[in-house]
């Protein structure tokens, strides 16, 4: 790879760590009128664009956050009865995450709260590249992750003496 495009790889990374961090300042302040954060919005749409209830450990893998920081949100959200637990048929222990109609509720209300934000970057930017955008955000997460899944390659004998 050449300089250049490991710069890019990084201008990348940080555009999306500048992208996250803007997106969660500017979702909380659109949320929290419902009593809402960013964190237990994100949770809140993972369950309700899910096919069905989830386990606390899949929405954790498919937001790319941590079991116990998940754990902890869905905890509070079941307080605030926004979620609830059925049994998991394919394990005894890790329950099953649900939408209550209450949750189902406070996700319409944060997507009508962003709705206005949404547009003005649809408009902005445009289909095509937005499409193009989430395909490469795609494609990131897979290689750093097929990445991260494999053992570490042994460094050569000369780095070993080092």
């Amino acid at each position: 790879m050449t300089p250049a495009a490991t710069s890019d790889v990084r201008e990348l990374a940080l555009a999306v760590f500048a992208a996250n961090g803007r997106l969660v300042s500017a979702g909380n302040e659109l949320v929290a009128h419902l009593g809402l954060t960013s964190a237990w919005w994100q949770v809140l749409a993972a369950l309700r664009y899910a096919p069905g209830p989830l386990a606390v450990a899949s929405i954790a893998r498919n937001m790319g956050l941590t079991r116990q920081a998940v754990q902890r949100i869905v905890d509070l959200l079941a307080d605030q009865k926004l979620v609830d637990f059925r049994d998991n048929p394919h394990h005894r222990r890790a329950k099953l995450v649900v939408l209550t109609p209450a949750g189902a509720d406070a996700v319409a209300g944060a997507e009508q709260a962003v709705a206005p934000i949404d547009r003005a970057i649809a408009e902005g930017i445009g289909a095509a590249r937005i499409r193009d955008a989430i395909a490469t955000l795609h494609a990131m997460v897979a290689l750093i992750s097929e990445r991260l899944d494999q053992p570490p390659s042994p460094l050569p004998s000369d780095e070993k003496d080092a």
